[in-house]
């Protein structure tokens, strides 16, 4: 076991960094309830490894009396003597005192408690090295999976990516390298973690800062973001030097910096946008490229009431309200948008006839014309142009879905087939208008005559 011991403790200190004098100590100490089951009471016990060859002793330190009263405390001066022919009455010596097969007994506690010690020493060492990295990018190996969680080695220390930190649409395979955002080391001295995340916001902030070295040293600065991870981020720019275009400098040339990060988000896609210390302006440029017709801002309610037209409302909402709920995270404002035929015809007749129009679409009912044009599909073309997936998100379309897309497509095949027919119908010449024709020309030469 002594060899076996120091082995272990080289291998702590070599491989994790692990302080071995701080492991054979917690060792020691661990060790104090095994020697005073096997030696009985005394008067300050400790154990002692010996750092050369492993072996683990007992000591008791004794008072030097005339003669003994408490043999656990105490000892006789001639007794004494025999150990340190210095020993003076009254004084304290250190005796060893490590029964026999001490050694067999503790070492299985040595075993448990050096174990308990490595992880208490690890777990110390993560916090003092990775509390001042908290913000930063690291890159790993993936190590494993526990349940949902990520498992990812960092060299001398293993992390957690958990579930609730990762990008939902990303898998990930055994042996993968990836980057991930130090998000917080949880807990400290005995019970510290290395939290890491692809989810949240800063990651994005952070890719930028590394790859735009405007932004890394101020010149461009981050007025805003907003994220739904996996699927789109909008991020708000500002420069402090006039001659320096920010999103120019964001996108990178030919596009290479924003390039970089979209690959290294999974393309995930990224809108840049110029800050504006304007609500108006800023609201418009975060919905771009959407058109807007025109807007309200109710300063007191953080409100802004935005207008586009019909063909616009969609492309101004996105995908599942999508643009529209970043452009409000984005900008601290509620964002509401409308038809411009709000003014006219009202709002809710517009949704109600946008139903009508569908639900008379043969194997369209009208709970689900209803549910379409809820979530801004006003249109058979716009329905027709989003794919069964997206579809089903929309509740009450789960499981038919593909049901009303192919029923749109003949719809729409239907109408062209109609359209097809009428134009040749009224191409085709008559076969009366020559007759006529000849008639009148007859006519016309008997009269001459």
């Amino acid at each position: 076991m002594n060899a076996e011991f120091l082995a272990s403790m080289e291998y702590w200190e070599r491989e994790k960094g692990l302080d071995r004098e701080i492991l054979i100590s917690a060792v020691e100490d661990a060790l104090l309830s095994a020697a005073k089951r096997a030696v009985g009471p005394a008067r300050e016990l400790r154990c002692e490894i010996d750092r050369k060859d492993g072996d683990i002793r007992a000591f008791a330190k004794l008072i030097v009396v005339e003669n003994v009263v408490n043999k656990h405390d105490e000892i006789a001066i001639d007794t004494a003597k025999r150990f340190n022919p210095d020993a003076q009455l009254n004084e304290e010596i250190e005796l060893e005192v490590t029964p026999k097969n001490f050694g067999r007994i503790a070492s299985q506690n040595a075993k448990q408690a050096l174990m308990q010690a490595i992880r208490r020493a690890e777990k110390a060492l993560i916090y003092s090295e990775f509390h001042d990295r908290i913000g930063d990018i690291v890159s790993g190996e993936v190590r494993g999976f526990d349940r949902s969680d990520v498992l990812i080695d960092l060299g001398r220390f293993e992390a957690l990516l958990p579930n609730r930190e990762r990008v939902p649409t990303e898998e990930y395979q055994r042996g993968e390298r990836i980057r991930c955002y130090v998000k917080s080391v949880a807990g400290g001295g005995n019970g510290s973690e290395i939290i890491l995340s692809r989810k949240d916001p800063d990651f994005v902030l952070k890719l930028f800062q590394l790859e735009v070295s405007e932004i890394n040293d101020g010149t461009i600065e981050v007025k805003g973001i907003a994220r739904e991870p996996g699927f789109r981020t909008k991020l708000a720019v500002h420069s402090r030097d006039d001659k320096v275009d920010p999103v120019g400098a964001c996108v990178g040339l030919r596009g290479q910096r924003v390039k970089n990060i979209v690959r290294e988000l999974n393309n995930e896609k990224i809108d840049i946008i110029p800050w504006d210390d304007d609500i108006a302006t800023y609201v418009t440029n975060a919905l771009s490229p959407a058109e807007i017709k025109r807007l309200n801002v109710e300063e007191s309610r953080k409100r802004v009431h935005i207008f586009v037209e019909p063909d616009q409302l969609s492309l101004a909402i996105g995908r599942r309200g999508q643009n529209a709920r970043l452009t409000s995270i984005l900008t601290g404002w509620q964002i509401d948008i409308d038809p411009e035929e709000e003014v006219k015809v009202g709002f809710e007749e517009q949704v109600a006839e946008a139903v009508d129009a569908l639900a008379a679409i043969p194997g369209i009912e009208k709970a689900q014309a209803d549910a379409i044009v809820h979530a801004g599909l006003l249109t058979l073309d716009a329905l027709n142009g989003v794919e069964a997936n997206d579809l089903k998100e929309i509740p009450g379309l789960e499981d038919c879905a593909e049901s009303v897309l192919t029923a749109a497509k003949a719809e729409i095949e239907r109408r062209a087939g109609g359209s097809s027919a009428d134009e040749a119908s009224t191409e085709e010449p008559s076969a009366e208008e020559p007759e006529a024709a000849e008639e009148e020309a007859s006519a016309e030469a008997e009269e001459t005559e």
